[in-house]
């Protein structure tokens, strides 16, 4: 049985940003496209930034960042 390949699921990183050291990026895999696209928002913990992927705010703006890089 083959599997499929899909798109990994977002995913939180560390920012690498110095102004923002310490805090933490939400990233969403985009069809396509070589890196991830960034969400706008920084998260003081990745516990933080984890939730809000699960959050129906998250939820809502990944759905939108995919639908943009589809159209």
């Amino acid at each position: 049985m083959k599997k499929k390949k899909a798109l990994p699921s977002a995913f939180a990183e560390a920012t690498k940003d110095m102004r923002f050291a310490g805090t933490f990026e939400v990233f969403v895999p985009v069809p396509d496209r070589v890196k991830a696209q960034r969400v706008p928002l920084q998260f003081d913990s990745q516990s933080a930034a984890e939730s809000w992927i699960h959050s129906p705010d998250g939820e809502d703006a990944i759905a939108t960042i995919l639908r943009e890089a589809t159209s």
